[in-house]
């Protein structure tokens, strides 16, 4: 016998569906609460409110699980590359050699982007934020493939614009760098992997010989691997509710991008790095910091620490830890900056006041840490994180569009003012 719920409003009884997800998650579902009871439900930032059904991503904070379609992060991590993760989110299935061979060349078929797009570019004083012009020229490509605007657009279409998204955010990340920088931009060298070849159209200069540091991009792979998507978060929903009004792809994604711009999401490992900046012009004493964080009067907080998501542990964390600590060896950095952020993660690992709140090193820590070590400024550091949600938003865009979801359109409490008569402008 099906579960159900009971609702009782104005002494009145009415029974909601209960369901329950394949990870036991239960969930009351309340579509035809307005036309049955005429309420709605209230819920502030959809805290407690599920918005769909989803096969993409499964995450557990109490017990610090997460999964893509049913694989463990530490597994993805350890033996896929970021394309074969792509792969799974959007197709649902890791990949056969053949498939994954087909999927990288048609990628690389499609990693120049049209040379009208640096027009565009140049139109972005060098001071514009990397974000803003990463999501500017990612939804101008709605201009550039006006078919892509098609709603009922085939499987191929479709395909091709997954392609073409994926292939041309790293030429587009590297392009909003070069403009910050005030370079010249470099063009996809195709004879490279997909990380090497953005890390080359990032750091190389004219006329000097750049080769990529296999540490260094297998360093980078395994972040975008820990980015790759993070369920119903700001940025994901963003694009499925835009997505649900059968808005293309590439202006999907850009919502999303402008989502991720925010402080509050995709801008915590930027919030690590200007901390530790901050710890050092004051003299570097992270004792003194340590303290001010464990004093609830101070109103400072450790970046970086804790999760709002995972109670228990972040498990992206614990991979990345391990990818910053050959990062930071290989590369022999020398970086105050960097000795303070070591020194409180030191601290943070042993120190009751810590371990007992579970404010243990998050992805966002160790991710900060990794940038600031190869040099990425920290205006560039969402610019990442985005690139390696990218596959996240895509596979959600298209599950939406295949599961056939009704627009997005949450309702309201209104508090305003109740029917006035109005008063000519004379009179007033």
């Amino acid at each position: 016998m099906a579960k159900t719920a009971e609702l009782i409003l104005d002494g009145k009884s009415y029974k909601l569906p209960v369901v329950e997800g394949t990870e036991k998650e239960v969930a009351i579902d309340i579509s035809n609460l307005l036309e049955e009871t005429g309420a709605i439900t209230l819920d502030f930032g959809y805290k407690n409110t599920g918005a769909t059904k989803s096969a993409i991503t499964f995450l557990d904070g109490d017990k610090g699980i997460l999964r893509h379609r049913g694989y463990s992060i530490e597994d993805l991590a350890a033996k896929s590359s970021f394309l074969e993760v792509a792969y799974l989110l959007i197709f649902g299935e890791l990949p056969m050699k053949d498939q994954l061979d087909k999927f990288s060349d048609d990628i690389k078929r499609h990693t120049m982007v049209h040379e009208d797009i640096k027009k565009i570019l140049d139109g972005f004083p060098s001071s514009s934020h990397p974000m803003g012009v990463l999501a500017s020229m990612f939804c101008a490509q709605t201009a550039f493939y006006p078919e892509s605007l098609d709603p009922n657009r085939s499987a191929e279409g479709v395909y091709l614009s997954i392609v073409r998204s994926l292939a041309k955010m790293p030429t587009f990340a590297a392009w909003a760098y070069k403009n910050a920088m005030g370079h010249p931009v470099n063009y996809p060298d195709n004879s490279l992997n997909y990380t090497a070849r953005f890390l080359k159209m990032l750091y190389a200069l004219p006329a000097e010989q750049y080769e990529v540091d296999p540490v260094v991009a297998d360093a980078l792979d395994k972040l975008l691997i820990l980015h790759a998507d993070h369920e119903q978060n700001c940025s994901t929903s963003t694009v499925r509710i835009v997505g649900s009004s059968k808005a293309s792809i590439y202006s999907s994604i850009s919502a999303g991008i402008n989502a991720l711009w925010g402080p509050l999401h995709g801008g915590a490992n930027q919030e690590v790095i200007l901390m530790l900046e901050a710890i050092r012009k004051d003299g570097g004493d992270t004792e003194k910091w340590i303290n001010k964080a464990k004093d609830k009067n101070s109103g400072f907080r450790l970046m970086g620490f804790g999760h709002r998501v995972y109670k228990n542990f972040d498990p992206r964390a614990k991979i990345i830890k391990k990818t910053a600590d050959e990062v930071l060896s290989k590369l022999g950095v020398n970086d105050p900056v960097l000795d303070i952020a070591l020194k409180l993660e030191e601290v943070a690992l042993r120190d009751p006041y810590f371990i007992e709140r579970k404010l243990y090193p998050n992805v966002d820590f160790y991710s900060g840490i990794i940038y600031r070590a190869l040099g990425i400024p920290v205006d560039m550091f969402t610019v990442m994180f985005a690139m390696g949600r990218l596959p996240g938003w895509i596979a959600q865009w298209k599950e939406l569009r295949e599961n056939k979801e009704p627009i997005g359109r949450p309702r309201q409490i209104y508090t305003g003012q109740n029917l006035r008569e109005y008063v000519p402008i004379d009179k007033r």
